[in-house]
């Protein structure tokens, strides 16, 4: 897949800076007018740290690279739910222990995060993202003979950690090399690569079943993840040399937890994000219930549908990273909130007053094209304002924290669903709303902390 020219920025035609024979076998740093720093926005990290950041060629093939593997996560999640049955039956369980193994693959994806994105601040990236893609290759080879239930969610989680290893380093690297505007531009990017995952997974792993049996679908993420493996060592370079990893070991990438947590302008993003996050887990797991157990729609429609507002969320997060640049960053994470807001109050009207399905379906629609601009948006920012020798673990906590709101769905669901669709939507409407009091209230405190320590 190509990436759009729009993508890198209008300083360079190649995304990535380019990097001479003679700059790799003797790295040094590189001045402004090299590396289009001014397009990164991170000339005070890189004079602070005096870090070197290595580029080269290919820089399109790359994001491309970091495009499918930020698509691990919904790949593992997804591609399987069609053999959920079939898991069922011919391992003579219950369909909420075969439920587990999804918890079990979130729960995963978490833990990998955090431990991942501080170790690639000490170790470089490459190491730790290698390691994580060779156990998400080896955890999802292992799936596929799983003799039990309890066998097959100790792998999910296995499968799950490693792969979280992989998203965290996707985002520290994509930190390492830019900043500002840019750096949502490229975040845009990436999501126009990983945001067809979860619409072509289920299409796949049903696909698969016609072919083969629910063990065939983990053997087919096994030879991805092998794919991917070769993709890393064949295209990916270390971005964080060893001047600039964080000195201090695990200890002090630790401490950077609590430091980020205590920031407001990080955690006004992280929250942002986060219920952002938690809006498309209420949208994911409850719009089968609300299209096709309340209006009756087939299927076939729903999928539609599904498509429709993938392509939403898609479609928004390009313009949002066109616009990077030309309007602040933290007005496009206003308007995305504001048009999640709007879309998640009109569907709560329609569920309400019964509304006909082309109502709630442009509500679905506004709503995810809202998310579209909040998820790159709010990430760029929360990374762009912290140096690389800490964006893994910044990027660790993000993503845990996106992780753990979308995980709170699941059971509010379940506690609060009932037979009705309308507190899938009252839910979505607060989270909305949460998440954009939180971004402005905590970015205002953080910029008048900005303002007293100069």
């Amino acid at each position: 897949m190509s990436v759009p020219a729009e993508a890198s920025g209008p300083a360079a035609s190649d995304p990535l800076p380019q990097q001479t024979a003679a700059s790799e076998a003797a790295p040094q740093a590189v001045t402004e007018a090299e590396t289009g720093a001014e397009t990164r926005g991170d000339a005070h990290a890189a004079e602070s740290t005096g870090e070197v950041r290595p580029s080269w060629r290919g820089g399109r093939a790359l994001l491309v690279v970091l495009g499918c593997l930020s698509a691990i996560g919904p790949l593992s999640i997804d591609t399987y739910l069609p053999a959920l049955p079939a898991i069922t039956s011919e391992l003579l369980t219950g369909p909420a222990q075969v439920q587990l193994t999804l918890t079990a693959c979130l729960i995963g994806v978490s833990m990998g995060q955090v431990v991942s994105g501080p170790l690639s601040d000490v170790l470089g990236r490459k190491r730790p993202l290698l390691a994580g893609m060779a156990g998400y290759t080896l955890a999802s080879l292992l799936c596929a003979f799983a003799p039990t239930v309890q066998a097959l969610i100790a792998l999910r989680l296995l499968q799950g950690f490693t792969g979280g290893a992989a998203l965290v380093v996707v985002r520290a690297i994509a930190r390492d090399l830019y900043g500002g505007p840019a750096l949502a531009r490229i975040f845009a990017t990436i999501m126009l690569v990983s945001g067809l995952a979860p619409i072509l997974a289920p299409i796949a792993g049903a696909q698969l079943l016609n072919i083969t049996s629910w063990r065939g679908i983990f053997l087919a993420l096994g030879l991805l993840g092998v794919a991917m493996l070769v993709a890393v060592l064949a295209g990916v370079r270390e971005t964080l040399p060893s001047a600039a990893r964080q000195a201090g070991g695990l200890r002090r990438s630790v401490v950077s937890f609590g430091r980020l947590l205590r920031e407001p302008s990080f955690m006004a993003c992280g929250l942002a994000a986060g219920f952002g996050f938690g809006g498309m887990f209420l949208y994911i797991s409850g719009s089968p219930f609300l299209l096709q157990e309340v209006y009756g729609v087939s299927p076939q429609t729903y999928s539609l549908v599904f498509g429709l507002n993938a392509f939403g969320l898609i479609a928004a997060a390009q313009t949002s990273g066109r616009l990077s640049g030309r309007v602040r960053p933290e007005l496009l994470v206003v308007f995305g909130s504001l048009l999640t807001l709007a879309g998640a109050s009109f569907l709560l009207v329609a569920v309400l007053a019964g509304m006909a399905l082309p109502a709630v379906v442009v509500a679905l629609f506004v709503a995810m094209c809202g998310a579209g601009f909040v998820m790159p948006g709010s990430g760029a920012l929360a990374l762009a304002s912290q140096p690389s020798q800490v964006a893994g673990s910044a990027s660790a906590l993000l993503g845990v924290v996106q992780f753990a709101f979308g995980g709170l769905t699941a059971p509010l669901m379940g506690l609060f669903g009932g037979g009705s669709a309308a507190p899938m939507a009252a839910m979505w409407v607060t989270a909305s709303f949460l998440g954009l009091a939180a971004f402005v209230l905590l970015r205002r405190l953080g910029g008048r902390r900005s303002v007293s320590a100069g």
